[in-house]
């Protein structure tokens, strides 16, 4: 089970770019929840607040499992971050989700500080944190860009 959620259901098995493949599923759900259930973007925040102790269980067991200390494979603090984005969204609408996901990618990949030293964190919690945190640098600039009506 550990694997299954940490794959993000095999999302990490993506053979390029497997948390590209995490962050793409995470607005395909997020989507489907806001255009078809009326979730607001604030919802997804909750939603990530309640899943990060699973997706650091799952991180640790699968690092450990793994041998390695973050494994590519890992993609459940994709999904996590990806979704704390959506949090900055003003509106949800094309050119927010698509400005939501370039935004968590660039944080995520660029990781400015203190993205990069929460990565030092033990286990599963260094796997997740960075993300979370790339997730909050993304809302941030997601909100600034919805104030300044650029989506």
């Amino acid at each position: 089970m550990a694997i299954a959620i940490a794959t993000w259901f095999g999302c990490g098995y993506w053979p390029v770019g497997p948390g590209t493949a995490g962050s793409l599923a995470a607005l395909v759900i997020a989507y489907f929840l806001a255009s078809k259930a009326g979730w607001q973007p604030w919802y997804f925040a909750a939603l990530a607040v309640a899943l990060t102790p699973l997706g650091i269980w799952a991180a640790t067991v699968t690092a450990r499992e793994s041998q390695s200390k973050d494994p590519s494979i890992v993609v459940v603090d994709e999904v996590l971050g990806q979704w704390i984005t959506l949090v900055g969204a003003l509106a949800l609408n094309w050119k927010s989700w698509l400005a939501a996901f370039f935004l968590f990618r660039l944080f995520d990949i660029w990781k400015p500080p203190p993205v990069r030293s929460l990565e030092a964190l033990p286990s599963g919690t260094g796997i997740v944190a960075d993300d979370l945190m790339a997730g909050v640098y993304g809302a941030l600039v997601l909100f600034l860009m919805g104030c300044f009506n650029l989506y």
